[in-house]
């Protein structure tokens, strides 16, 4: 990375917004094995607005749960303490990052319908191969969150970045590559920064942090981590979005392997990720 692009890149970080108190206190509950409802209830309940972001969630199409949900204790315990997690984490996450002054060399619709897809899709994959419900919310935050490192890359560094789109056109090379022969970093390592800033330790963290050196992956979320580069995959093959990367690198075959998975499911589950995606939209009105 260059000092100039690291500097520009950490200045953003240090400015951007940090995640509610309550939010941080989620995520530290929620890491304790031991955490019921009412403890979790109880963190939530201390911020009006992120109670009020998660029952407009729940009751979101996207959940369908049929009957409206007007108790944070009832929803978490209809949901799982996993998934009200992550919900938390989500809104409050794309609240700090949808902000159009950030987005000058890329479209901010096609960057989150992006987002969307691959969140949406590493969900639907993981359901398909038996991942419990509500762990399977998980896939989706990381998939939603994957690319966040783009953001402080297309704000600061804009002209630069504009650059590595085109050099990644004209080469026919993985945006990635590109950002790191143009501006000496990529969008994961500079996701990976904003994750150490919020401490998304854990699953969603190694997602950003790694969906593109995967196979050197050694940590303990190869499952999620693969399932959401998959899910990347199939967002590029379909074109639903536009992440600025005309040309991602093909699935490892190991991948396939690894999760059980044959090149069908693309259209397999096309119709129902197309489905899911609009109603996954609320995500970006909270």
């Amino acid at each position: 990375m260059s000092e100039d692009a690291a500097k520009n890149i950490e200045a953003y970080i240090q400015k951007m917004p940090s995640l509610p108190t309550t939010v941080a206190k989620v995520l530290e509950v929620c890491n304790n094995p031991r955490t019921s409802p009412a403890d979790l209830n109880h963190v939530i309940s201390l911020d009006p607005v992120l109670v009020g972001r998660v029952l407009k969630l729940i009751n979101s199409a996207y959940y369908g749960l049929g009957q409206q949900v007007t108790s944070l204790v009832r929803a978490i315990i209809m949901l799982g303490i996993n998934t009200v997690k992550n919900l938390a984490l989500s809104s409050a996450v794309l609240h700090n990052l949808s902000s159009k002054k950030d987005f000058q060399a890329l479209d901010m619709e096609g960057f989150w319908r992006h987002s969307l897809c691959v969140g949406v899709a590493a969900k639907v994959i993981a359901r398909r191969r038996g991942v419990d419900a509500k762990q399977a919310e998980e896939y989706f935050t990381a998939g939603l969150l994957h690319d966040i490192g783009k953001i402080p890359l297309n704000a600061v560094l804009s002209k630069e970045y504009v650059l590595a789109i085109s050099v990644s056109d004209r080469e026919r090379i993985s945006l990635y590559l590109s950002e790191q022969k143009i501006i000496g970093v990529d969008h994961a390592a500079a996701g990976s920064m904003i994750a150490a800033a919020w401490r998304l330790e854990g699953p969603v963290g190694d997602a950003i942090a790694h969906h593109h050196n995967c196979l050197a992956y050694t940590g303990p979320h190869k499952d999620l981590l693969y399932s959401v580069v998959m899910a990347n995959r199939f967002a590029s093959v379909m074109e639903i979005g536009f992440s600025g990367n005309r040309y991602p690198d093909k699935l490892d075959p190991s991948i396939w392997e690894f999760l059980g998975l044959n090149r069908d499911v693309f259209d397999e589950i096309e119709p129902m990720v197309t489905q899911e995606i609009e109603k996954a939209k609320v995500f970006l009105r909270v």
